[in-house]
């Protein structure tokens, strides 16, 4: 009986291993994306990529033919929404503050943030996402055109100071 059991884990390790390899890097790239970090450096970016392998791993043997990776980026965006809502007390609505080296998506708030991620780096429809972060579909399409407008069109700078010419005395 033992000997079953340990060959079952050793399948279950081996399996969980040949898909991080194949999707870890998506996943991380995904969540450095979520937290507007620099890509070179993102180590919120790795504990929230860790918790959601480790979630994933937990529910292995209960995901009977469902897409081990469509658990983690369920876990990995649900995970970031609650994080920034008990750090903020809700997804902010209004902008965040960019860092120096922030990463491109820095300009955005966390509720933007994630609805572009999930929409058009990871390909979930309007209607998933929604039901996701429990929205409605419509709330989903404006945070969406509202974020990928702020991306295309930056706030420009503040004006150049205009200098006055010096009257020449007569």
């Amino acid at each position: 009986m033992r000997g079953r059991r340990a060959d079952q884990e050793t399948r279950r390790t081996r399996e969980f291993e040949a898909f991080v390899a194949g999707a870890g890097g998506r996943l991380l790239h995904a969540a450095t994306l979520l937290t507007a970090e620099d890509a070179d450096s993102n180590p919120r970016a790795r504990r929230l990529l860790t918790l959601a392998l480790a979630h994933t791993y937990a529910c292995w043997d209960r995901l009977h033919g469902e897409d081990p990776y469509n658990r983690a980026r369920e876990y990995l965006a649900t995970r970031f929404a609650h994080g920034a809502w008990h750090r903020y007390g809700a997804l902010p609505l209004g902008r965040g503050r960019a860092h120096p080296a922030a990463g491109p998506l820095a300009r955005l708030t966390a509720q933007e943030r994630l609805v572009l991620v999930l929409r058009l780096y990871e390909g979930v429809a309007d209607e998933q996402v929604a039901a996701l972060l429990g929205l409605p579909t419509e709330r989903v399409r404006t945070v969406c055109d509202r974020a990928m407008a702020t991306l295309l069109h930056p706030p420009r700078g503040p004006a150049p100071a205009v200098r006055r010419a010096k009257a020449a005395a007569s």
